[in-house]
């Protein structure tokens, strides 16, 4: 290996090392991310696989079975020769052999309908799974979301402390030549101690939020995790222009849940089925084949006296036998066993209808709320940027007349105070706004995005 390939090696590496600590993700690489090492939703693949096994043992219920069976013994004692009248000690091994086929004939079509019920079960664990992922997919978009305004709000509070410094330091000349008192700078480098807490304070929460979302992800390496740092505005929509009856009747078609909860009742139809089943009676056919072997089986001469040993395979074709027929199990008396197992499933049925309209009505109610919300914060996201653009002319006129002595630094700190204040509730209330937002449109079916 040559110099100029051990140079280039290291230099792939180390672009590869940069690489990858500098790596930013998005929001949508986040979400998968998640769906494929969240742990949760690994145990509840793990259950649809079970479920897809279920399907396959009721689809084996319908098909006959085939069992085969071997035997032998050997034994050793006193055993008189049937010829000569003399008891000698032999050794005698005897075998034998077998198959059996059995098939259900008609047991009240349950076993047809235990393959439905399979799968009905396996489609209700799909749904069960992405309703999952559903909810994996909102608690990332809402972590995702909690860093971006964290890091928004530090770099205003950055800001902000700027120009707090810049403040000071045209104060102290003003101070020095005698045009403002000293107490003016005073209340300036308070602010700015104030500011410098809230800098740190928000650089904390972003490292909070950083944590939240890696551990959600189940990252080890927290510290190296970091998201895409861009300027981030309110995505354009229109979801709004649905009315919210228009958004349910969508959910109702889209959402995953209520999907599992329409499953679930088609599960407890098909339950109800299986146990009127036991009302009838059960036939069931087999066959059965054996054979068996006896070392000291001889031939017969023409005297009558014993032959030669009758060759094994020649035995298991001679001492061969078939057994077939059908069984016929009729029920009569149980314990009312099969009466109180139906009402039990009807019971069951009667519950999933019910929780099925209780998830119809908690999703109406849900849309609507999330509705109004959105429509609510945007509202509130409007007021506040409206509020931020009036406070920060009224702090361009208060810095003016703070530079000419009309003003104290007192009332100049204030001003700012209420800048700081209406800066940050635009920050709240535009992420409020985007994450019901994206609520809104994933209750109608869109995939979250921050596009």
């Amino acid at each position: 290996m040559n110099l100029k390939t051990i140079v280039a090696g290291v230099f792939i590496l180390v672009g590869l090392s940069l690489q990858a600590q500098t790596k930013r993700w998005t929001l949508e690489e986040c979400i998968a991310y998640a769906e494929e090492h969240n742990i949760s939703l690994a145990q509840s693949e793990l259950d649809l696989e079970n479920a897809k096994i279920d399907k396959s043992d009721a689809l084996g219920g319908l098909l006959p079975s085939l069992n085969g069976s071997m035997g032998g013994t050997f034994s050793s004692g006193l055993s008189q020769n049937p010829v000569t009248g003399i008891n000698t000690r032999v050794t005698n091994f005897s075998a034998n052999g077998g198959l059996s086929s059995g098939v259900n004939l008609f047991d009240g079509l349950r076993n047809y309908k235990r393959l439905d019920r399979a799968k009905l079960n396996a489609l209700a664990a799909e749904y069960r799974l992405e309703d999952m992922k559903d909810d994996i997919r909102l608690a990332v978009a809402n972590a995702y979301l909690r860093i971006l305004m964290n890091k928004e709000a530090l770099k205003v509070a950055k800001a902000q402390l700027a120009v707090t410094e810049k403040d000071i330091e045209r104060t102290k000349e003003l101070v020095e030549s005698g045009v403002v008192p000293r107490g003016d700078q005073l209340e300036l480098e308070a602010t700015a101690a104030n500011q410098l807490q809230q800098v740190v304070s928000s650089e904390n929460e972003v490292v909070i939020a950083k944590l939240s979302l890696a551990q959600l992800l189940q990252l080890e390496d927290y510290n190296e995790f970091a998201v895409v740092d861009e300027q981030f505005e309110v995505p354009p929509s229109d979801i709004l222009n649905n009315s919210a009856k228009d958004i349910f009747n969508k959910a109702m078609e889209v959402r995953n849940d209520i999907k599992l909860s329409a499953a679930s009742v088609d599960l407890a139809v098909k339950d109800v089925e299986i146990a009127k089943g036991a009302y009838y009676p059960t036939l069931r056919g087999f066959v059965n084949y054996n054979t068996n072997y006896f070392n000291n089986n001889r031939y017969f001469n023409p005297d009558g006296s014993l032959g030669d040993k009758i060759p094994f395979k020649e035995q298991l074709w001679m001492n061969d036998g078939i057994a077939y027929g059908a069984s016929l199990n009729i029920p009569i008396f149980n314990g009312w066993s099969a009466k109180n197992g139906v009402k039990r499933s009807r019971i069951s049925l009667d519950k999933a209808r019910l929780q099925l309209e209780q998830d119809k009505l908690d999703l109406e109610a849900t849309v609507n709320r999330a509705y109004t919300d959105t429509k609510g914060s945007f509202k509130t996201y409007e007021a506040a940027e409206k509020t931020l653009e009036a406070r920060r002319l009224s702090h361009q006129y208060a810095q003016e007349r703070f530079n000419v002595g009309l003003m104290n630094a007192f009332e100049y700190s204030q001003a700012q105070a209420r800048v700081d204040d209406a800066a940050a509730s635009v920050i709240r209330s535009k992420f409020d706004y985007i994450f019901k937002l994206k609520v809104l449109e994933f209750y109608f079916g869109l995939p979250i995005t921050l596009e």
